[in-house]
């Protein structure tokens, strides 16, 4: 059986404009545990094991900009194509409050097949990707739940994560979305810039590359309609925003 780590779509197009989506599906290879984490759907279907709407919003989007798109293939529960390869929560056995049982056992030798098997795969077509496009501009969609077992509502729509001193893109971006009167816009919120060896890190800032990490509210793109609106609603923002870091 041949197993692909990624999926790209729009390889031809040639826009500078490159959008990832490192979450975006809670597939488990048949070749791990026999395709399954010993979790019921109720719980694959949770953040914790992708970011629910994520994909639909990057596809819209990357049509809106004539831009590539590459998106992951497996689950972060897998293992976590945002971490760095030393992160402690590369291979999580406990997430949210639920235990992982097909994690439960894993160990180096587990931890480095999965890295071979997918998360190597996928960061190797990013980075291709990347180093074909001229100066190119790398936008990272994520999503985050409305609320996180026993804390409040987060109140954000959508948020940009952004690490100084390489965020100009980030910045420009916030403030045209907070010019937005309907929207209620995360500054680094609700998490905080970025992580040694995560894909930002690896694909744009060690490059020098400009880049964003948008994230936008589950809740609010939950449809396959929600997500289009909001690719196409979040693709003539970035556009401007490229242009005012350049003024």
């Amino acid at each position: 059986m041949t197993y692909h780590a990624f999926h790209t779509h729009g390889e031809s197009r040639s826009s500078r404009w490159l959008i990832t989506c490192d979450h975006a599906t809670n597939t488990v290879p048949p070749m791990v545990n026999g395709g399954t984490l010993g979790l019921p759907q109720s719980e694959m279907s949770r953040h914790i094991a992708y970011d629910p709407g994520a994909a639909g919003v990057a596809h819209a989007m990357a049509d809106a900009l004539d831009a590539p798109l590459i998106t992951s293939n497996f689950s972060r529960l897998v293992i976590d194509p945002n971490r760095g390869e030393d992160d402690p929560t590369l291979l999580m056995k406990l997430y949210d409050g639920t235990i992982i049982p097909g994690n439960r056992h894993a160990d180096a030798a587990e931890l480095e097949r999965r890295m071979e098997l997918c998360y190597r795969p996928y960061h190797a077509e990013l980075g291709r990707l990347a180093a074909s496009r001229r100066s190119p501009v790398i936008v990272a969609l994520h999503s985050f739940t409305p609320q996180l077992r026993g804390r409040p509502p987060r109140p954000w729509h959508v948020a940009l994560l952004h690490t100084p001193p390489q965020n100009a893109l980030s910045l420009a971006m916030v403030a045209r979305l907070q010019s937005e009167d309907d929207l209620c816009v995360g500054d680094n919120e609700p998490y905080a810039g970025h992580q040694p060896g995560d894909s930002i890190h690896r694909h744009a800032l060690s490059h020098d590359r400009p880049h964003v990490l948008i994230e936008v509210r589950q809740d609010l793109i939950a449809t396959v309609e929600q997500q289009r609106a909001w690719g196409r609603r979040l693709a003539p923002h970035l556009v401007a925003a490229l242009a005012d870091c350049k003024e």
